[in-house]
């Protein structure tokens, strides 16, 4: 989990040469950002899948998310992810540890709100690797060259118009698949499933902000 949001959570990649989008790719990624827009809240489950750079099968993880606007839960095991919309609490009892950051902070990453919508225009370049079966598939370059990704393949399910797959390559070419499942996209989510509790965390738990 923790390795996961340290890749997902922070796209990035070195020495990328920057290019002109691929109109095609740009129209299917616009038509996911349309439809998120029209969504009154999203449930769904997901599967977290790790592969070494050797093929390995390095085990998966599953957990739930909830999103609403800027808003989101995610939650595996004991671990959680919320955000109220202004800042990200990562709750991680094996270290007894709550992170706090601010949205500005969380923005420069791919999040799970903008993994599903709005996140490539300024900060990727993309292009349509295939339209076959299913799914779009579009790959995704990081612009900025501090990071630490080389990229980002995302598959976009054509009767959903949603992405609902995305496999993560990092320098080392290990790969980090994750899958939803069980959507819902017209989910009732109260606001205050989104606020951070800390009285619903145990005593000893530091806060590190």
């Amino acid at each position: 989990m923790k390795r996961f949001y340290a890749l997902l959570l922070a796209v990035v990649i070195s020495n990328v040469v920057i290019a002109q989008n691929d109109p095609n790719a740009k129209k299917v990624l616009d038509g996911v950002n349309a439809k998120m827009k029209t969504f009154k809240g999203i449930s769904a489950s997901f599967v977290i899948k790790s592969i070494t750079s050797k093929g390995k099968d390095n085990g998966s993880k599953s957990g739930t998310i909830s999103i609403k606007g800027q808003k989101y839960l995610l939650k595996q095991g004991k671990n959680e992810i919320v955000c109220d919309g202004n800042k990200t609490y990562t709750y991680d009892p094996a270290n007894k540890t709550i992170t706090v950051s601010s949205l500005d902070d969380a923005n420069k990453t791919l999040t799970p709100q903008n993994l599903l919508s709005n996140f490539y225009d300024k900060d990727f370049t993309y292009k349509l690797i295939s339209s076959k079966g299913n799914f779009h598939e579009v790959e995704l370059v990081p612009n900025d060259k501090r990071k630490n990704f080389q990229k980002v393949n995302v598959f976009i399910d054509k009767s959903k118009n949603m992405i609902t797959k995305a496999r993560v390559v990092d320098k080392s070419n290990n790969i980090i698949e994750f899958s939803l499942s069980n959507l819902n996209t017209n989910a009732s989510l109260v606001d205050n499933l989104f606020y951070f509790n800390r009285s619903k965390y145990p005593s000893d738990v530091e806060v590190l902000d």
